[in-house]
């Protein structure tokens, strides 16, 4: 359906256009105040207008060209051709405009900006173009004018764009450009120079037969070539220009790189190097011409070098040293930036590797023994040493592969020559940067000529063989000896070489020779609480004998059983777990004949002297299991142990995850039929459908517009005046309130309701109302033991207690379609199971279902809900409606095995939804009765007419949304006795009831005493209502006794009902419907039957509450 079009009543203001630059930079579309009144289509018109307005302002101006360049996608491609028309003539109109004050940076930027509309839209026709091009071309052929250079400048660079969007566009006019090449003397040559080379490109690269040098077709007035009018490019292809003229034109090119600034030239050598390519010239005159570039400190002009020697590699055959040499030297500038040094280190890695794979041998040895004396300096950055230390591996690598042999003399010096200039390191904490860098250094240096391919076996026992491993080994031992801070990292290192497949040899090896050389030097230290990281990773690897191990440990636990102190007891049960931690972890990988004799020493040794009481009873149950439990079952015993023991080092050389069980689908899919999540109170009504209405318009924001009267719109605290385009349905938004006729009794209704939205959280900007739904989670024992009681790994432990399984860690994650917003998890660490519990469950054949309140008693809450773990569902709607929560769980068995799947959904009904309306803090606690009744008062008066309150809105807590109130109503004729509904009330609906009128009705409530805290009315007052009411207009006037008209079944006749029959009094009750809306109930007690007055703000709720009230009285 296509709207009408909608003519522009007058132009935009500089606020309008602030106002809708703004809504275009949010969204990408105008808003409602904009496309009420204008089409999108008339928004390049409405600029153009304003932009040809003289006493409109410049920075205005500016923003709309920006604008239009912006969006150009989005406003041209629905525009006219007369439209068109006019933003050629636009630009005209503002480039031949006086030059004045500030003018010229508006033409320069309406050049650019109309430009770049021209190339990216596509719907301009070749006549649009050329209508550009020629004003352009009028305001270049003026060559050396120095008082419009800089225009000048602009539009040449807006021409090469335009011949880089249409390629071959200029070709006729190439002569000419020629001429004004040769001719500019100011500093625009460059652009003059850019374009021309663009053309001359193009020319090339299109095979276009035109003449460079010279031509007959006039400047101005522009034409473009004929097979771009065409739309054919058969008449463009051919043999080209010719050779001499493209031979003298870029011997002319070749002649002016100096008036080139360096990102210009960096534009010029990327369609040079191709035009030289393609007339076949010698390589070594761009050499010549462009060599000594790499000897600036200018990063681009070496990048330049660095792609002619990539594209031209035989023209610099002997100059690859001297280019690394500068590279090299750049790097060790300290007078430069740090970016440019990194990048011309990494500009010499590539080079070296361009270097590396060439065939020639010499060229190779010489270059990579350079780059091979390119140690980093102990003052440079981190950032640059890192690099400097990856290269000088680099190239001792290359350079030793090269070589056929193993440089062993030097690989040690040169390995201690590269740490020297991050020897920080060593007193550095173990997680510094400092410390990384070095250990990276180290383990490329140890795998950098070593490959991951399989069909090498032989490349890691060479490298176990060699020098730098054998010289690796001393220092690591050496290292770990001298600073004891360094034990994580070294760790660290070698579980990085264990996890790896291909050098897992490596690591392993470390290890003995760890276990070899380090472990005496430790004897002789009585402190080893720094090594436990490391001694843990001994105990693990079942290649090592633990023998020196249980030894160190014996004489470290003999040095902890002399001490004796006050102060040293928390440390001695520290160290005396660490080491039982050991002790485990050889009980778990090595078999117990090889640990029986010294580990059964070791352990009778603290079981009788070690200071700690604690660790005396640990090392007691470890000595019993070593005698009394065989090898296997014992490691099946200890095997959580290993499964739990994570690295002590937070490196970020690796991450090594711990093993977890497989989830089995096809045990977990009918969680539902022994898992059970289930309310504590059951629901009157179990609703299966949720009314949903699109054009309401409820968004993520909780608001909603119902019947085109309630909006929630945020408060403009700082604008001082409307926009005056926006419609009379937006002017609530204004900060200033409007000034209305109104009597006193309107005035204290609309203060009240103000005092009362005052408290009510806004949802937009701070945490709303939440809804708690308390459930039970119960897990049946047979079902489950049934499905999962074979995942024991115990058969001993099984025939303890199978009937009483338990779940752990168990994680409930809810989500809904409705618009209950985002739910918080639950986490349960523990739940037991229980007997089964067979519970009757009805069919759910129709769309509701009602549940009897008789039979919902107490036994039913006994059996079922009075186990299993509380779980509390809360819910932060953003619209009062029934809905289902959806709920998945994760939990661990008892062996370890994940479970994973879905329960029953928890049905969220329309009673949860009510909640006591919030009262102000400083509200005294006596007066709360008579501030409940007059807000149900104030509430029912304009939920009822609000005709008087149509336009007033009532701002809402924290102050930057307000709320505007459309009430509507309903009745409800309940056929049952006035003890039935008072039983229901009091027993579900007490604390919601504000008031109670009549002299029999309050006297049967207060002998009840359930319902307290209200305001009581012996006397009821009938002409109260209608006073009040008849202030608030027409519409509410009409106060007499509502009939209802009853249709029979039999015939057509109509059958008038009164209220009720027996009035007794009234029960008015009022209901809170997060996150801001109220739902009013005024019952007229009769003795045989109700009359149930109802009225709400949110409409939608009626469909629920006829079922609800149904349930709650009929039944």
């Amino acid at each position: 359906m296509t709207t009408p079009e909608k003519t522009p009543t007058k132009p935009l203001s500089v606020h309008d256009w602030d106002v809708l630059i703004s809504d275009f930079q949010d969204s990408n579309a105008p808003r409602d105040w904009f496309t009420s009144v204008f089409s999108l289509s008339s928004l390049p018109d409405l600029a153009l207008t304003s932009l040809l307005k003289k006493d409109f302002p410049l920075p205005s101006k500016l923003s709309i060209l920006v604008f239009l360049d912006e969006f150009s996608h989005t406003l041209f491609p629905q525009c006219s051709h007369e439209t068109s028309d006019r933003f050629i003539e636009a630009l005209r109109a503002i480039v031949q405009s006086p030059t004045t004050d500030g003018s010229n940076g508006l033409k320069e930027q309406a050049l650019i900006s109309f430009t770049s509309v021209l190339v990216t839209v596509e719907s301009f026709s070749v006549r649009h173009v050329e209508g550009v091009v020629d004003l352009l071309l009028a305001l270049v052929n003026r060559p050396n004018h120095g008082f419009d250079r800089q225009a000048r400048a602009v539009a040449c660079e807006c021409l090469r764009q335009l011949e880089r969007g249409f390629p071959g566009l200029l070709s006729d006019v190439a002569g000419h450009l020629w001429t004004l090449c040769q001719a500019e003397r100011t500093h625009a040559v460059q652009a003059y120079l850019l374009l021309f080379t663009t053309v001359v490109f193009n020319v090339v690269n299109q095979k276009i037969r035109v003449s460079l040098i010279s031509t007959s077709v006039p400047l101005v007035p522009f034409n473009a070539p004929s097979w771009m009018r065409d739309g054919s490019l058969g008449l463009s292809q051919g043999l080209g220009a010719d050779q001499k003229e493209l031979r003298r034109v870029l011997a002319f090119m070749l002649e002016s790189p100096y008036l080139f600034t360096s990102c210009a030239m960096m534009e010029f050598m990327g369609m040079v190097v191709p035009l030289a390519s393609a007339l076949e010239l010698q390589a070594s005159m761009l050499r010549v011409q462009f060599l000594g570039m790499v000897y600036s400190f200018d990063p681009m002009l070496c990048h330049v070098v660095l792609l002619m020697y990539t594209q031209f590699p035989d023209a610099f055959e002997g100059q690859e040293k001297d280019i690394m040499r500068r590279l090299m030297l750049l790097s060790k500038e300290t007078q430069i930036y740090l970016v440019f040094r990194l990048l011309a280190l990494h500009w010499l890695m590539g080079l070296l590797n361009k270097v590396v794979l060439s065939g020639e041998i010499g060229k190779r040895k010489s270059v990579l023994e350079m780059g091979q004396k390119f140690h980093p300096g102990v003052f440079d950055p981190l950032a640059l040493k890192a690099l400097k230390l990856d290269l000088v591996v680099q190239c001792y690598v290359s350079s030793n592969g090269l070589s056929g042999g193993d440089k062993s003399k030097s690989a040690g010096e040169l390995l201690q020559e590269c740490l020297v200039s991050v020897s920080d390191f060593k007193w550095l904490p173990p997680w510094s940067s400092e410390t990384a860098v070095a250990f990276r250094t180290l383990h490329k240096f140890l795998i950098c000529a070593s490959t991951h391919s399989d069909s090498d076996p032989s490349t890691t026992r060479s490298l176990m063989e060699s020098s730098l491993f054998q010289n690796l080994q001393v220092l690591l031992v050496d290292m770990t000896s001298k600073f004891p801070i360094l034990v994580p990292v070294v760790v660290s290192f070698i579980e990085r070489l264990v996890n790896c497949e291909k050098h897992q040899w490596l690591g392993e090896r470390f290890l003995q020779t760890i276990d070899e050389k380090l472990l005496p030097k430790l004897e002789k230290r009585c402190l080893l609480t720094a090594y436990f990281p490391l001694l843990h990773r001994l105990a693990e690897n079942d290649t090592i004998p633990p023998s020196r191990l249980i030894e160190l440990l014996t004489k470290f636990v003999l040095s902890l059983v002399d001490k004796r102190g006050i102060d040293v007891g928390l440390k001695l049960w520290d160290q005396g777990t660490e080491v039982l931690g050991i002790c485990r972890t050889l009980l778990s990988h090595h078999k117990s004949s090889r640990l029986f004799l010294g580990l059964s020493r070791l352990l009778s040794l603290m079981c009788l002297y070690f200071p700690d009481l604690d660790v005396r009873d640990n090392a007691r149950i470890y000595l019993r299991m070593l005698v009394c439990i065989p090898g296997r079952k014992l490691k099946n015993i200890l095997k959580p142990a290993d499964t739990v023991s994570p690295s002590t080092h937070p490196s970020t050389f690796f991450t090594v995850q711990s093993p977890r069980f497989r989830h089995d689908p096809n045990k977990s899919w009918n969680l539902s039929s022994y898992i059970h999540l289930e309310r504590v109170t059951s629901l009157l009504v179990k609703q299966s459908w949720s009314l949903s209405l699109p054009s309401l318009g409820v968004g993520n924001d909780g608001y909603s517009i119902i019947e085109s009267k309630v909006q929630v719109d945020e408060i403009e605290q700082d604008s001082s005046q409307e926009l005056q385009l926006l419609p009379d349905s937006r002017r609530i938004e204004s900060g200033k309130p409007t000034l209305r006729v109104m009597d006193a009794k309107i005035a204290e209704v609309l203060e009240r309701l103000r005092r009362y939205f005052s408290v009510i959280p806004d949802l937009r900007h701070m945490p709303g109302i939440k809804v708690r739904i308390a459930c039970t989670l119960r897990l049946d024992a047979e079902p489950y033991n049934s499905i999962w009681g074979s995942q024991n790994q115990s058969p001993e432990l099984d025939k303890v207690d199978s009937s009483s399984p338990a779940l752990f860690a168990t994680v409930l994650k809810f989500s809904s379609s409705a618009p209950y917003g985002s739910i918080p998890l639950c986490r349960i660490p523990f739940l037991q199971g229980e007997p089964h519990w067979d519970k009757n469950v009805t069919n759910d054949e129709g769309s509701l279902e009602i549940v009897l309140l008789e039979n919902t008693p107490k036994e039913e809450e006994k059996e079922g809900l009075g186990g299993g773990a509380s779980v509390t569902v809360e819910l932060e709607p953003r619209e009062p409606t029934p809905g289902l929560v959806e709920v998945s769980m994760e939990a661990n068995a008892e062996s370890g095995q994940m479970i994973q799947g879905k329960l029953e959904s928890v049905p969220v009904g329309i009673e949860d939804m009510f909640l006591k309306a919030l009262a102000p803090p400083d509200e005294h606690e006596d007066t709360i009765p008579s501030y409940y009744s007059a807000l149900f008062n104030a509430l029912w008066e304009v939920c009822g007419s609000s005709s008087s309150t149509a336009h007033e809105t009532f701002a809402l807590k924290g102050g930057k949304t307000a709320a505007a109130i459309s009430g509507t109503r309903s009745v409800k004729l309940l056929e049952v006795p006035a003890e039935t509904v008072i039983q229901a009330s009091e027993l579900h609906l007490a604390p919601f009831v504000v008031a109670i009128t009549g002299e029999q009705l309050v006297n049967i409530v207060r002998e009840g005493g359930i319902i307290e805290n209200i305001l009581w009315q012996e006397e009821e007052e009938e002409g109260g209502q209608a006073t009040a009411s008849s202030s608030m207009g027409v519409t509410g006037a009409n106060r007499d006794p509502l009939r209802l008209t009853y249709i029979g079944y039999g015939d057509d006749q109509e059958v008038p009902m009164t209220r009720s029959r027996g009035k007794m009094g009234k029960i008015k009750m009022l209901m809170f419907l997060p996150p801001r809306y109220h739902l009013l109930f005024e019952m007229e007690v009769g003795e045989e039957s109700t009359l149930v007055q109802i009225r709400t703000d949110y409409w939608p709720c009626l469909a629920y509450v006829d079922d609800y009230l149904e349930a709650l009285f009929l039944l």
